[in-house]
Order: structure tokens, then C-alpha cells, then sequence
């Protein structure tokens, strides 16, 4: 098996498993989403030190907290990905997976629009039609439905300018999320031991299944992350982009069919044209000689 196919592997892998996580998120929506924010974050920080050591990258870590304009666009990456991690939760917990999976597909055009404002990035004339069309689809969902895809949204923007601040920063990905999650922790603690002080905490250290599970926030976090970084190196950009659209398919798939998440009429056409939009923009047409 050659790079190219264990690459191919590893990132279908990763974006399966990003496709699948609302499984374990409703497993545990009976804990505050704060509450599984706060798990995700602390148990993120030791099972990334662990990775850490093992993958030898402590002087990328070292070198990165000791650069003060490295360490100021993190903490603003932090709040973004802290932010996309919260509304992804509340989503999924409050039956609200069908709006996750579109703001996931709308995510892509939104990086490549940014890409072009703040890096002079160009465009092509399909790829400016596909961001008209997604454009349309959210006008369309107002009209019909009388409200914005809110959810969809602070999704979608929130990781679009995530990934926008982690391209300015330009850090390994493993120290660059564990730096992250410890700018966050700070706050993480201190709204654990308030939940702690009050007897609002789902978690406790007699270690029933709801303790087990809010532990495993750190690996649901980490392992598709591993799976991600091993094929990202390996495969084209244009091979990672088509496979990542495997994971909002998957969560729209099991909002439909599992969950049993309402889809009505006009609600599909939104999505029908917002994957019109990504197949135009993700095909790349190519020109006949004659």
C-alpha cells in the first residue's frame, strides 16, 4: 500500500468519524452542553500532552508559547473553535443535527470567500457561481421559512474564521490545539468548580457511565484529529476537499434516518442546491484542446 492510499484511508477514516460524533454527543445530552464543553476541553489537554510526547514535538510547543503574537491570534482561535464546539453540542443535544450537517457544507465556501478577501486568493467563475448559489439557498430558507439557519451559520463562520486564524498562525496542528485548549482551561476550571459548589455537575469521581463518557470527550476530540493529520500529509488538497463532505453527510444521514429529525419540502431544496453549489465548486473543469 502506497502513501497515497494509506493517505486516502486516514483521512476517510477521520471524516467518518467526524460524521459519526453526534452519536456520542446524544449519548450524553442529558449533561449540560457547558458542562460536555468544559470535559472536551480539560481531558483534551492531557490526552494532547500525551500525543505530545509521544510524537516528540515538545520544542514546536516551546517555541510557540514563547511567541507573544503566535500566543494572542491562538487565544482568539481558541474562543472560535471553544464557540464552534458549544453550538455544535447544543445543537446535537437539542435535536438540531439536520442545521449542524449545513452549516459543515456551507463551511468550505465560506474559507474560500475568506481566502479571498484576506489573502487576494483568486477565484474562478464556477467557484463565484457556487457562492452565489449557497447565497441563494439561505435567502430561499428565509423567504420560505420566515427565519435565518442560525445554527447553520455560527457554525459555518465560526470554523471558517477558525481555520483562517490558524493558516495566519502557521503552528503544528497537535501544539497549536493543545496551546488552545490550555488559553481555555482557565475558564473551564472555573465554571467546573462552580458546577461542583452548586451540585450542578454531571460528572463525579465515583465514576458511573455518565463520568466514563464525558472522560471520552478528550478522545472523540484527539483520534479523528490523528487520523486527519496522517492523511492531510499524504493526499492533494483537492482529494482532502471532496472527502471531507463524507462527514456532513454522514450527521445529515443519521439526523434523517436515526434520529428522525424533520426534513420538509423547503428545507431540502435549501440543501439540494447548497450541494449543487459545492459540486460546482469542487469540480474542477477542465478544458478541451481542439
Amino acid at each position: 500500500m502506497n502513501n497515497e492510499q494509506k493517505g486516502t484511508i486516514y483521512a476517510i477514516l477521520a471524516f467518518t468519524f467526524w460524521g459519526l460524533v453526534p452519536i456520542y454527543f446524544k449519548t450524553v445530552s442529558h449533561v449540560n452542553p457547558f458542562e460536555i464543553l468544559i470535559h472536551r476541553i480539560l481531558w483534551s489537554i492531557i490526552f494532547l500532552f500525551i500525543l505530545l510526547y509521544i510524537s516528540k514535538s515538545s520544542k514546536n510547543f516551546i517555541l510557540i508559547i514563547r511567541n507573544k503574537q503566535k500566543l494572542k491570534i491562538l487565544f482568539v482561535s481558541a474562543i472560535l473553535i471553544s464557540f464552534n464546539w458549544l453550538t455544535f453540542i447544543w445543537a446535537i443535544t437539542n435535536s438540531k443535527i439536520v442545521e449542524a450537517s449545513l452549516g459543515y457544507y456551507i463551511n468550505p465556501l465560506l474559507s474560500v470567500l475568506l481566502g479571498y478577501i484576506f489573502y487576494q486568493e483568486r477565484m474562478s467563475k464556477q467557484q463565484i457561481f457556487a457562492l452565489c448559489l449557497a447565497c441563494f439557498a439561505i435567502a430561499y430558507q428565509v423567504f420560505t421559512l420566515g427565519n435565518l439557519p442560525i445554527i447553520s451559520l455560527i457554525l459555518a463562520f465560526s470554523f471558517a474564521f477558525y481555520g483562517f486564524a490558524r493558516k495566519k498562525v502557521q503552528v503544528e496542528s497537535i501544539s497549536g490545539l493543545l496551546i488552545e485548549t490550555l488559553l481555555v482551561s482557565p475558564f473551564a476550571l472555573i465554571y467546573l468548580i462552580y458546577l461542583v459548589n452548586t451540585n450542578q455537575n454531571a460528572f463525579n469521581l465515583s465514576f458511573d457511565s455518565t463520568s466514563w463518557l464525558l472522560m471520552a470527550a478528550g478522545l472523540v476530540t484527539i483520534i479523528p484529529l490523528i487520523w486527519f493529520n496522517l492523511g492531510a500529509t499524504k493526499i492533494s488538497m483537492m482529494k482532502l476537499g471532496f472527502l471531507q463532505y463524507i462527514g456532513p453527510s454522514i450527521t445529515f444521514l443519521l439526523a434523517i434516518f436515526v434520529y428522525g429529525e424533520p426534513l420538509n419540502f423547503d428545507k431540502l431544496i435549501t440543501f439540494i442546491i447548497i450541494w449543487i453549489a459545492l459540486i460546482i465548486f469542487s469540480v474542477k473543469i477542465k478544458k478541451t484542446k481542439q
